[in-house]
């Protein structure tokens, strides 16, 4: 099923409209209209790290993606939900030790010099490898990268690595950046991560902090009769709330990843010239978690992870904080990734009742105040819809008596607390499912992580009989093989509980009627924008 499409930062009310703080021209805003346009959009973030070859997350792909062009991009239609960008085909070795890329003829970067395999052997070996953060997990055992042309690269893996799997990461791990620029220098420290030249076709042009990032048409880009925009301006407003007032004034045209309050949408729905889009975010499924730290006796026991879970209304929550505009989940994998989804695993339905019995049995029992024993409950500060479970997650668990301190904190020192300190007994957190199991979703549960990876298990979970099935998964070439040991990986995970999967979600596009070819792809939103237009 398609995850119906919700904000991450929803119920927040209107504040006052930022575009006349700016320093962007008044003449500069008038050409909207122009031959081929500009498109405003709203941006809600800054990030320290443009890169997307470092930095594989949305933030950065909102803006990064329009100038820098993985391999390929997800698809509605292309061959295994794929569309070739810079390589235009890719084929597995059987023994899963090889995986031969076909690259894009005439391709040229943004300052003119030929993009070659070069450029492709460059990043893998040297950026996706040792310095992404999803790219170290997909890439963990290449070894080399053969370039016998210009336009062929061939990936040599150490061990069987499934072809599955590098099919599924390509639109995610794959960003090309140029070599001439990147060797030889420091390359976390180098300019270039916030100045991008990609292929892309859209030339970064500038960026004013705390105002917004300029994009300019690439005439020399290799799509045909791409791009359709002149211009791309992210306006930065931090305040998602004013987005829909934005909107409505045609001041912006676009804002994506649910920029417009969840609680404003049937409103603006109505608005004229305005239309509300949910598809587009299919391969973006957030998840909403509880996070669990295992060192805490009481939390090491399962039959406490059990009452926890059967203290949570899934229904309410989505129902109510998500206002319908998300899906209960059911375990690791959302219902939205049918290559690998499973419905036959264990169900903790809500029953405050039995979950209460399950803790008396247990021999926790409940104080004089009505306390079996206290948490330190960490909500993730990201969403509102994080903060808000967090919320009734601690009124939850008062009913079983387990009494929940709220800890509020900045996404920094929340980071630090969880991820790093392990200073939690619950969290609420938002992991993103990227296509494929191996991506940002075994990491959850997986023992071994190293302190201060964010998104990972730092609850101190460890489980052999699941950590063999995630090992074993991540060498098998077989396709069928390795989807049944991930089925195999959810029923492990709903049964043992080693975090609380509660309901996924996806965002709401929200534009202005003259912007055409919206959503045309299931990662639009972090797509390159190429045949994005505006009606004249």
């Amino acid at each position: 099923m398609t995850v119906p499409s919700i904000s991450r930062r929803t119920l927040m009310k209107g504040a006052a409209l930022l575009l006349a703080s700016t320093s962007l021209s008044r003449h500069a805003l008038a050409q909207t209209a122009a031959a081929g346009g500009r498109l405003i959009v709203a941006a809600d973030s800054e990030p320290k790290n443009l890169n997307p070859a470092i930095v594989a997350s949305n933030g950065v792909f909102f803006i990064a993606s329009k100038v820098i062009e993985p391999l390929a991009e997800a698809s509605f239609d292309g061959k295994d939900g794929l569309a070739p960008r810079l390589a235009t085909s890719w084929e597995g070795s059987a023994d899963g030790l090889s995986v031969t890329f076909k690259l894009r003829d005439g391709v040229t970067w943004h300052d003119g010099k030929p993009f070659t395999s070069l450029d492709v052997a460059f990043s893998a070996l040297n950026i996706w490898k040792p310095l992404q953060n999803l790219g170290r997990l997909v890439f963990a055992n290449l070894e080399a990268v053969d370039t016998p042309d210009d336009y062929t690269a061939v990936f040599r893996f150490s061990k069987p690595t499934p072809f599955q799997l590098i099919r599924n990461a390509l639109p995610v791990v794959t960003s090309v950046v140029a070599k001439h620029i990147f060797d030889g220098s420091d390359i976390a420290t180098n300019p270039a991560n916030n100045t991008l030249v990609g292929t892309g076709p859209f030339k970064f042009a500038e960026y004013k902090p705390g105002e917004y990032y300029r994009l300019t048409r690439n005439e020399n880009y290799w799509g045909e009769d791409q791009p359709k925009l002149d211009e791309i301006v992210f306006r930065v407003l931090p305040d998602r709330a004013s987005a829909g007032a934005a909107l409505e004034a045609d001041e912006i045209q676009l804002a994506a990843f649910s920029a417009v309050p969840l609680a404003d949408l049937d409103r603006i729905s109505k608005v004229d010239g305005i239309k509300v889009i949910s598809k587009g975010y299919e391969a973006l499924t957030y998840q909403l978690v509880v996070e669990i730290n295992h060192r805490r006796k009481e939390l090491a026991d399962l039959r406490v992870r059990q009452a926890i879970a059967q203290a949570i209304d899934k229904k309410f929550v989505v129902d109510t904080i998500f206002l319908g505009y998300a899906a209960a989940s059911t375990g690791p994998v959302p219902k939205n990734a049918p290559e690998f989804y499973t419905s036959d695993v264990a169900n903790y339905d809500f029953n405050p009742a039995a979950a209460n019995d399950i803790l008396d049995k247990a021999g926790y029992k409940q104080g004089a105040d009505g306390n079996r024993f206290k948490l330190k409950l960490r909500p993730a500060p990201y969403f509102n819809e994080t903060r808000q479970f967090g919320d009734y997650l601690r009124q939850a668990l008062a009913v079983i008596g387990i009494d929940a301190e709220i800890v509020n904190a900045d996404a920094a020192a929340h980071q630090k607390a969880v991820y790093t300190e392990h200073d939690f007994d619950l969290g609420v957190g938002p992991p993103v499912f990227r296509g494929d199991p191996a991506i940002s979703t075994t990491i959850l549960v997986q023992s071994g992580t190293p302190d201060g990876v964010p998104f990972s298990n730092q609850g101190g979970y460890v489980n052999p009989e699941l950590d063999k099935i995630i090992h074993q998964a991540s060498e098998t070439v077989d396709t069928a093989a390795r989807t049944d040991l991930y089925r195999k990986f959810q029923q492990l995970v709903a049964a043992d509980l080693p975090l609380i999967n509660v309901a996924e979600w996806g965002f709401i596009t929200v534009a202005r009627d003259t912007v055409l070819n919206v959503s045309d792809n299931p990662r639009w939103a972090v797509s390159n924008w190429g045949d994005t237009a505006l009606q004249s």
